[in-house]
């Protein structure tokens, strides 16, 4: 369980590696810009995986998370500087490039599951990135944020087996089963991933979260199948998952009729 709000405060563990000191200066900097502006921020991706686990890899962008509201406000505040502007998808994805280097503001994900709220930043811990004060992302959120990330060239399950790991204690249980309170067999089938992955650290999940997830599976498993054909895979990835809702007669998770198998 996290601690009380006054007290979270972490050391990181380690940094990312960083491709050149044009990329280091312009996400130092992009941070001071967005700190004089009091434009709320989190830093999230590798920045705080390194942070909470003490993994330590190469990385070609920097991430920070803020709400909808506030996306716009910063897209604007660095075209105002002259930086170059993309929004690549407005669902929840923009981005700000200088050169060679790109930082990536993110407020939910293309799914639609994991919208950056208030509770992200009542949750956030207090830290240093790139020699400043700054705040990352919950481990919990962190952790709800990688759950969805699973496509063809990007997976991130060992990023969730690897926060588990190292930042257990820590962990917010009950609000991460909250956050994936409709989506909860995705939460089961990460936890599973960590048993395997570590026999000797399955304790660093509650017992009492296991039963849980297996009781609903297993009243799940007493009822009949949906009448409806829906492919839930287009949640992870789209492409991955177009023939199913083009070819093969399921049901777009957004609503849209498929096409006949």
């Amino acid at each position: 369980m996290e601690q009380a709000l006054q007290q979270l405060t972490i050391v990181a563990r380690a940094k990312p590696v960083l491709g050149t000191a044009e990329q280091e200066a312009f996400y130092a900097g992009a941070i001071r810009v967005l700190a004089r502006a009091r434009i709320p921020f989190l830093v999230a991706g590798t920045f705080a995986l390194s942070a909470y686990t003490g993994i330590s890899r190469p990385t070609k962008d920097f991430d920070i998370f803020c709400k909808a509201g506030d996306w716009p406000r910063i897209l604007s505040l660095f075209k105002e500087l002259g930086d170059e502007i993309r929004i690549e998808d407005e669902r929840w994805l923009g981005k700000v490039t200088r050169g060679d280097a790109t930082f990536d503001v993110i407020f939910g994900s293309s799914n639609g599951a994991t919208p950056v709220s208030d509770l992200w930043f009542e949750h956030a811990r207090k830290g240093r990135a790139l020699g400043q004060q700054v705040r990352f992302v919950s481990p919990t959120e962190l952790v709800w944020s990688k759950c969805f990330i699973q496509n063809r060239d990007r997976y991130d399950g060992a990023d969730v087996a690897h926060l588990i790991l190292r930042a257990s204690e820590e962990i917010d249980w009950e609000r991460l089963l909250r956050h994936m309170e409709v989506h909860w067999e995705v939460l089961l089938i990460h936890l599973l991933n960590f048993r395997f992955i570590y026999p000797s650290e399955r304790e660093r999940i509650p017992g009492w979260l296991i039963d849980e997830l297996l009781d609903r599976l297993m009243h799940q498993r007493r009822l009949p199948s949906p009448d409806r054909k829906i492919c839930r895979g287009r949640m992870f990835s789209a492409a991955d998952f177009e023939i199913d809702v083009h070819k093969w007669g399921f049901t777009d998770i957004l609503g849209g009729s498929g096409g006949t198998a």
